[in-house]
Parts: structure tokens; C-alpha cells; sequence
């Protein structure tokens, strides 16, 4: 329940190994359904983005 509604501005995993998948799914879902992103959102996934730079993000297109 700590991440509640927080963005990734706010919130990220508390173990390193789960924080590319979770970055890489937020930006697959925020991607596929047109969402938003607030500038701190993107600069909190960019950043951790620098950090797993050979992850594929994989978005299945809304229909």
C-alpha cells in the first residue's frame, strides 16, 4: 500500500531489480493509452531509464 496513487516522481520500487520493469511498464502503459505525463514523471523515468539503457519497452497498441 506505500505506492498507493503516486507517480514515479514519487515513488519507485524499493528493490533496485524491479525498477526497470516497473519504469519500462509505466512507460508502456502511460504509451498505449495516450496518458499524460508530468515533467517530474518523465524526468523520474528518464533518470531511471540511464540506468537499464538495453531494456526493450514493448507497447501493445489500444484497439
Amino acid at each position: 500500500m506505500s505506492k498507493a496513487d503516486q507517480d514515479a516522481s514519487t515513488w519507485m520500487p524499493p528493490a533496485e531489480g524491479g525498477r526497470c520493469a516497473y519504469a519500462t511498464h509505466r512507460v508502456a502503459v502511460k504509451t498505449r493509452w495516450q496518458l499524460a505525463i508530468d515533467p517530474s514523471e518523465e524526468a523520474a523515468l528518464a533518470e531511471n531509464a540511464t540506468r537499464c539503457p538495453n531494456v526493450p519497452i514493448k507497447v501493445q497498441l489500444a484497439r
